[in-house]
């Protein structure tokens, strides 16, 4: 019970890491512009009908409608008279985007519900460790995990109060990663089959080092994918060949760092290989590699074809998770051989 509830939470975060993909690809971060309901409904709307002022309409407290492209919020439950009255109404103060796209809104709202389904799926992972498992470590490992998901949806309603800051954006995807990251260390940590590894030294530093610039190519890619949303909103979405014109530094430091990326990984397949180590994984983390560069040519030379960018951002994310559980089996110094 309790290693298939870590499975179905590991699957679903990164089912919302596909979602949120689809969402910087759409340009839906703002589909809903509150949080946690959507337009102050739990079903967000369908039609911009919905979100006009309407005499003869009851409302409920905090739904949301649009009146000369602002946001009003419902003091209270009422119905409305033949005119309208501002007094019933109070000015939305978190921000002033004030759009509606059914698309872009039922896009994030699918993303939220991904993320809502990710906590209770955590939820149930804390009960079987409390009532099933019973160990320490594990409901502590357990507890950190509740944690980090609340956490994670916390600085997603940052992202959306700061009409999707940046900065905000690029810890929101940290966090999923470390997320992903705590999983995979709790499955291993609960796994009564451990393979073989033969330890080396070598081996393991250069794995943790390869962990970490995945890590900041990912970083790079969220600060790369920002200035291609600017150019989005500057020369509109039919102008692709236009994405990438006078590109920021990031850009260039991201392109040029895949080659250091494959380069060292490339070098932990070959030594895994020639050593025998055993760790048959590193199969997945090269194709992985080559899909991230085939996708990142493909954006770059042919004006970013359909779906290649949530393939390269989620393709790197579930690189890191392979690249992580590589790191802990390389680390097992105690059931393996030192090779010098």
């Amino acid at each position: 019970m309790y290693r298939k509830s870590i499975i179905v939470a590991l699957v679903l975060i990164y089912l919302v890491i596909i979602a949120g993909a689809v969402v910087r690809m759409t340009g839906s971060g703002m589909g809903c512009p509150d949080w946690p309901k959507c337009f102050g409904y739990i079903i967000p709307p369908t039609s911009a009908t919905e979100l006009e002022w309407t005499p003869g309409r009851t409302y409920e407290k905090g739904q949301v409608i649009i009146v000369e492209e602002t946001l009003r919020v419902a003091k209270s439950d009422f119905t409305t008279t033949e005119t309208f009255n501002p007094q019933n109404w109070n000015g939305y103060e978190k921000h002033d985007y004030a759009i509606f796209n059914p698309w872009h809104t039922w896009i994030e709202y699918i993303n939220r519900l991904c993320g809502a389904l990710a906590g209770l799926a955590f939820l149930v992972m804390l009960g079987a460790a409390i009532f099933k498992e019973r160990k320490r470590k594990r409901i502590l490992l357990s507890l950190f995990a509740v944690f980090l998901i609340g956490f994670q949806g916390w600085v997603g309603a940052t992202v959306v109060y700061s009409v999707l800051s940046p900065v905000r954006i690029t810890i929101h995807m940290v966090i999923a990663l470390l997320i992903v990251a705590l999983l995979i260390y709790m499955l291993y940590e609960s796994s009564k089959i451990k393979h073989k590894y033969t330890f080396d030294k070598a081996f393991r530093n250069g794995m943790s080092i390869a962990i970490v610039l995945t890590m900041i190519q990912i970083i790079l890619g969220t600060q790369v994918r920002q200035h291609i949303d600017e150019q989005v909103d500057l020369v509109g979405y039919a102008a692709k060949s236009l994405w990438l014109d006078n590109p920021e530094i990031t850009f260039y430091i991201h392109r040029s760092f895949s080659i250091i990326v494959f380069l060292l990984n490339a070098w932990l397949f070959i030594r895994t290989r020639k050593l025998n180590l055993g760790h048959r994984s590193f199969n997945w983390v090269v194709l992985l590699i080559l899909i991230e560069i085939a996708t990142g040519v493909l954006m770059n030379y042919f004006e970013f074809p359909f779906l290649t960018q949530p393939i390269h951002l989620v393709v790197a994310s579930v690189l890191f998770g392979i690249q992580f559980y590589i790191l802990l089996t390389a680390t097992r110094k105690e059931k393996s051989i030192d090779i010098a």
